[in-house]
């Protein structure tokens, strides 16, 4: 793509990992819609028309995040999508194989590494020509090897510098110019060591299922760190079909009436080989939030809420939510990478719809 064309979005970070990880956490499904504002854009997947996921990523998450509507072609504009303000927000739409953008994030290994690992100590142990092969599925890549980079500074590993920094981990440029075209990362290790240009097909977005949360109708509203949750479905043998979530009112003040009153949170699994129940105390350590006004059951197909683990395994903490019919709502609040000044949080965000009732 020509240097000099209009982007519909330009967006570059030191250390894409964190970025990566939000993936990460929707990376159950091929197929991914995603739609760009100016505050972000949204990476949504979904399953079986039953399940859909969304990944939040706001603009900043990047160290650079530059968004031109216009820059699409005129005879395909952009969308707008519905809002109830005066100002319309102009959305730009498509879709792209997820799983060939997380290869292509991960060309060098390094996608999942922790922050404290250092990128020099894992590259002694390797040949540099190994940077040269990298290919992700359904995309175009060009590596460059350490011997070169000396070669090319004054070319075109010297323009790396405005956009990555050293010793800061692996860094990416993402741009894409519109309908047609594709979406392209830059990805670099270091400003003057290998680099790979992925160009990532997108095709244009269809319908996709649109599962609407009614606060107001919100039976069950409990908050809880993630790794309560991700203990208890870790446990649950893979082979079980249902998940029933019951939720009943906190009970009134008094050492007696605790004891004796049923658990504000209940999770029961079932499958071939029988069932079991998990049971979260009432106590404020383990459920910071719990709403329930009557006891309230809804049941689940399990391989649908395994698919949360992902978001689980990254999370800080995680809201769980259901309305009055059945529709959970799974939100999974994400660490802040350290960026001073500043505001980097994120979220993943899953909604299921319940099993009917036999």
């Amino acid at each position: 793509m020509p240097e000099d064309q209009p982007r519909v979005l330009t967006a570059s970070v030191h250390d894409f990992r964190y970025f990566a990880a939000l993936l990460r956490g929707v990376n159950f499904a091929n197929r991914a819609s995603v739609s760009i504002t100016a505050d972000g854009f949204t990476v949504t997947v979904e399953e079986a028309r039953c399940l859909t996921a969304t990944a939040f990523v706001f603009s900043h998450v990047f160290d650079e995040f530059t968004y031109n509507p216009d820059a699409a072609r005129p005879s395909q504009p952009s969308q707008l999508s519905q809002n109830d303000d005066d100002d319309e927000l102009t959305a730009t739409a498509f879709e792209i194989p997820l799983s060939t953008l997380m290869d292509c994030l991960n060309i060098f290994g390094t996608a999942g590494l922790a922050p404290g690992t250092s990128q020099k100590k894992r590259k002694a142990n390797e040949d540099g020509d190994e940077s040269d092969g990298g290919r992700g599925r359904g995309g175009r890549t060009n590596g460059k090897g350490k011997g070169r980079a000396d070669e090319d500074d004054a070319g075109g590993n010297a323009r790396l510098d405005q956009w990555f920094a050293p010793g800061k981990g692996t860094g990416m440029r993402m741009s894409y110019a519109g309908p047609g075209h594709p979406l392209t990362l830059l990805v670099a290790e270091e400003s003057g060591g290998p680099t790979a240009t992925c160009e990532i097909t997108t095709w244009d977005p269809e319908p996709r299922l649109e599962l609407a949360f009614d606060s107001d109708a919100a039976v069950l509203k409990i908050i809880l760190k993630s790794s309560w949750l991700r203990d208890a479905l870790s446990e649950i043998d893979p082979s079980t079909e249902k998940l029933t979530i019951i939720g009943n009112p906190p009970p009134p003040p008094g050492r007696a009436a605790r004891s004796s009153a049923p658990p504000c949170f209940r999770l029961r699994a079932v499958g071939q080989f029988g069932s079991t129940e998990m049971d979260y105390p009432n106590d404020r350590e383990v459920l910071e939030t719990c709403e329930c006004a009557h006891p309230v059951s809804f049941t689940y197909r399990f391989s649908h809420i395994a698919r949360a683990l992902r978001a689980l395994q990254s999370s800080l903490k995680t809201s769980l939510r259901i309305d009055d019919e059945g529709l959970l709502s799974l939100q999974f609040m994400m660490p802040a990478p350290r960026r001073p000044g500043r505001r980097s949080e994120a979220f993943i965000e899953f909604w299921c719809l319940p099993l009917e009732n036999d």
